[in-house]
């Protein structure tokens, strides 16, 4: 059965529980970290075979890893500021990222 995902690559989102904007840099159809990780992150208990996504925080260092039902699309999408977004993609454009294919 395929996974249809709320959210794509180079989409800005923000974290509907920990108030933050971020870039999305992949996705996983279903839960893919391990037990321990999601007994001790995933507080909430989103579901695991729903789309997760890894994502570049704004204006921090972090790549955070977070369940669609905790994100939502970000209502003013703008660049964001992470020291590893151009070895993701090569520019932003229209509210989003484009993803460098070469």
């Amino acid at each position: 059965m395929d996974t249809i995902c709320k959210f794509s690559i180079g989409q800005i989102i923000h974290h509907l529980l920990f108030d933050y904007s971020g870039v999305i840099i992949d996705i996983d159809a279903n839960f893919q970290g391990t037990e321990r990780w999601y007994r001790e992150m995933a507080k909430s208990s989103p579901p695991r075979d729903k789309p997760w996504y890894h994502v570049l925080v704004d204006q921090s260092n972090s790549v955070t890893y977070v369940a669609e039902r905790n994100l939502e699309k970000e209502p003013f999408p703008k660049p964001i500021i992470h020291p590893l977004i151009n070895q993701f993609f090569k520019g932003f454009e229209n509210g989003s990222y484009m993803v460098d294919l070469s």
